[in-house]
């Protein structure tokens, strides 16, 4: 009975802690928090001119001066574009979480697109940008791309509300 008791706790603590998020993941989250203009949408690691869609909505240009919203407590946010004679206005909403690091790379923001009841509306499809830096008044984030074959770094440079 001794032996089948501690069995059980070792599991439940070993299942308490690979579920746990780390203190760096958590203080990423709380600097996620609030509210966030992205100022700045550019490109590395390759030259030319590039215009693309982002995160399958709009044209890069629609994004510059965007309102993020992140709401640390129930993992939800929103952007908001602006209406223009390019872009098509709005809220857009999401559900998001920080990815602990992997070997060799940085934290990831991680979000999908869900409703304004919280259902999901991207039939499980995420998006994952690297956390380049944060800091309580700025963040960047990076995400890698193809085009025509040849790596592009796309550049998300935010200023905090």
């Amino acid at each position: 009975m001794m032996k089948q008791a501690f069995l059980f706790v070792a599991l439940a603590g070993l299942l308490l802690t690979s579920c746990s998020v780390s203190k760096s993941a958590r203080d990423q989250r709380n600097l996620f928090s609030g509210s966030w203009t992205l100022d700045n949408i550019s490109y590395e690691n390759n030259t030319g001119n590039f215009k693309s869609v982002i995160f399958n909505d709009a044209e890069d240009i629609c994004f510059e001066g965007s309102d993020w919203f992140f709401r640390d407590n129930n993992s939800t946010g929103r952007y908001t574009i602006s209406q223009s004679t390019f872009c098509q206005g709005g809220d857009r909403f999401f559900r998001w979480s920080v990815v602990e690091p992997q070997q060799n790379y940085s934290s990831q923001l991680q979000f999908k697109f869900i409703d304004e009841k919280r259902k999901d509306i991207s039939g499980g499809v995420g998006y994952r940008l690297n956390i380049a830096s944060i800091s309580a008044q700025a963040m960047t984030l990076k995400s890698h791309v193809s085009v025509d074959g040849e790596p592009v770094t796309i550049v998300y440079e935010f200023t905090k509300k």
